[in-house]
């Protein structure tokens, strides 16, 4: 038996293929290393769903019809401004979401067509919910999302009402690419266990983020810019020495997975630069690529081959495009999303109820006594 179902191939997908040993990352035949600085979130969502990439007439019609669904009904935003403003993030979104399958009519049919119809409302509205949220919390008004921008753009203009910089949201959007499916990681087995007993799209993607919502699976990020803030008021130097020597971990270098590069952090790494070149925030990439180097330079990560990862790079990306660090396991979500529904509809095409056995190791042969004698 292994723990956690560590090795264990619990279904067939066609979606997304993760190689940790030669360090690969696949969605849907296509590799990373093209996608990532080559494509767009709309791209790569339309491939996890179609199963091959768009053409300009395509992409230019499924564009229109995501943001065509980005408004959020009144019920839901009602609903976040009387959320106790102390509410976490990730909790905020997971109600909201949830929410959304309260005023669906149709939230029990589960057709491939109608679970399609959900996947765009969800991967569409949830930037607006998590924004939105933002504002609320501040004490702003939300700003209604525009059809003109692209995904990315349009979650970094609702976020402060002003025109997006141009390596802002490419960095963003490639940040949405990266992220938006890894295989059978724990939120997306939670999206398919919930669906496979015949449940709802929005109970799926419930499930999904509140798994996400826990430390080990998609806080890494924010733990990251965490080390960063800290690294960079104490001096990276005497920080790092004084890390090693009382054993903390070093976040976002390692992954569970990857025993080589993690290619998305290969792709990251020069945006991020890039857009603290642009953006005058240049000193968190400092930061960054200077604990990177230290690690390096240290035998203890050199001989477990740990190197930086997707997380490492993405932290100091959504903290220069204004996002608050407890709302960065949100920006995740607005990502993986698309991932979860391909997952969702992948399963409905061939269900099977998922019930893995346990090893029962409690007591034997009890002897019961009667109440009246205990």
């Amino acid at each position: 038996m292994s723990k956690g179902l560590a090795g264990a191939v619990v279904a067939d997908t066609k979606l997304s293929l993760v190689d940790g040993e030669n360090g690969v990352l696949i969605y849907r035949g296509y590799d990373m290393m093209d996608l990532g600085p080559n494509s767009t979130f709309e791209e790569v969502v339309y491939l996890l769903w179609n199963g091959r990439l768009p053409n300009a007439d395509e992409l230019h019609e499924f564009k229109a019809a995501l943001a065509g669904q980005r408004s959020v009904p009144e019920f839901v935003v009602d609903m976040l401004r009387r959320t106790p403003t102390t509410a976490h993030p990730m909790a905020v979104l997971r109600t909201a979401v949830s929410a959304l399958g309260l005023i669906d009519l149709d939230a029990d049919n589960i057709s491939q067509e109608e679970l399609r119809k959900k996947a765009g409302r969800l991967t569409a509205s949830m930037p607006t919910i998590v924004a939105a949220w933002e504002r609320i919390r501040n004490g702003q008004e939300p700003i209604a999302p525009r059809a003109d921008l692209g995904h990315a753009a349009n979650f970094l203009y609702m976020l402060s009402g002003n025109e997006p910089d141009a390596a802002a949201v490419r960095a963003f959007d490639a940040y949405l690419v990266l992220l938006t499916d890894h295989g059978f990681n724990a939120s997306t087995f939670a999206a398919r266990v919930t669906f496979a007993t015949i449940s709802d799209m929005y109970s799926a993607i419930t499930s999904a983020v509140g798994t996400l919502k826990g430390d080990a699976h998609g806080r890494a990020n924010q733990k990251a810019m965490e080390q960063f803030v800290a690294a960079a008021e104490r001096g990276v130097d005497e920080w790092y020495a004084d890390t090693r020597a009382s054993g903390q971990r070093i976040m976002g270098v390692g992954h569970r997975v990857y025993k080589v590069l993690d290619p998305r952090a290969t792709i990251l790494k020069p945006m991020a630069e890039e857009m603290a070149r642009s953006s005058g925030a240049g000193e968190w990439f400092g930061v960054a690529s200077h604990i990177e180097t230290l690690t390096r330079e240290d035998a203890y990560f050199v001989e477990r081959n740990l190197y930086a990862n997707v997380d490492y790079y993405s932290a100091i990306v959504l903290y220069m495009v204004g996002l608050p660090m407890d709302q960065f396991t949100c920006a995740f979500a607005i990502s993986r999303v698309a991932g979860w529904t391909a997952h969702v509809m992948e399963q409905a095409l061939d269900n099977r109820l998922i019930r893995p056995k346990a090893n029962y190791i409690g007591d034997l042969d009890l002897e019961y006594v009667p109440l009246e004698a205990r």
